[in-house]
């Protein structure tokens, strides 16, 4: 008899760096559990992957920056009677402007999808994983935890959150069976730049594709490290905010963002 498929629920799983790690899942036999906002490019995805890799995918919409969407997908994980063996957070994204100006309701959704969900959804799921003494868990930080991001003050703080948040998880856990992994890649092409309004500016000359970012952290996934940053320029980056002062490299990260 063989061994039923691991399952990995994945957000914001339709674009970008989620979409890739989907594909990479997928594609070493997982049955996924997809979580986005739009139904329609969910269906989408899903029939693709579906008909490419011949695995199980079951769709949540969900707006993560509504408070009730992790009871909306705990339910439906009940009903379905799936515990996910990997839980990806990846669902996030930015806003470019400056702090007093900058509009209120969207920085709370922002911190709701990119802090809150986080918390939520590996607090749902963590226990069931704890109890089968094996699960792996990946939270989609950024190089921006290393720094302060003026005029994307609340982006960077969210991610410096995800990666404290992440690490400290992991150390927690270490005696369990179960791995914690922030993935903190450099700026990607992966929709995110549009939407936070960064698109031509020096910080996105060069980024990197969302398949070489997901790829890199399926890999460090599996292999159960504690952080992942893709590329030997942003390793070299992150060094150096650590040999400055603060001061000095929100200076950089700002003239950055112009």
């Amino acid at each position: 008899m063989s061994a039923k498929p691991q399952t990995a629920l994945i957000t914001g799983a339709t674009s970008g760096i989620g979409l890739e790690l989907a594909k990479l899942f997928a594609r070493d036999g997982y049955s996924l559990v997809l979580v986005a906002r739009d139904r329609n490019d969910l269906s989408t995805v899903s029939a693709e992957i579906e008909q490419e890799h011949n695995v199980p995918v079951l769709t949540i919409p969900a707006d993560l920056s509504k408070p009730e969407s992790v009871k909306k997908i705990t339910n439906i994980l009940a009903k379905q009677k799936l515990q996910p063996d990997v839980l990806i957070n990846n669902a996030g994204y930015g806003l470019l402007d400056s702090f007093t100006e900058s509009d209120e309701t969207a920085q709370q959704n922002m911190m709701r999808v990119n802090m809150d969900a986080v918390v939520r959804l590996t607090r749902a799921l963590l226990p069931g994983m704890v109890k089968r003494k094996r699960g792996r868990i990946l939270n989609v930080a950024s190089i921006a935890a290393y720094l302060p991001g003026p005029n994307m003050a609340v982006y960077y703080a969210s991610k410096a959150f995800v990666s404290s948040f992440s690490g400290a998880l992991a150390d927690e856990l270490r005696s369990t069976g179960i791995t914690v992994t922030a993935l903190c890649p450099g700026p990607t092409r992966t929709g995110f730049e549009f939407r936070a309004s960064v698109t031509g500016t020096p910080l996105f000359r060069n980024a990197a594709s969302a398949e070489s970012v997901a790829k890199a952290g399926y890999r460090g996934l599996l292999k159960g490290k504690r952080v992942v940053i893709p590329g030997f320029v942003n390793k070299l980056f992150v060094l150096g905010t650590r040999l400055v002062p603060s001061r000095l490299a929100a200076r950089f990260a700002h003239r950055s963002q112009r």
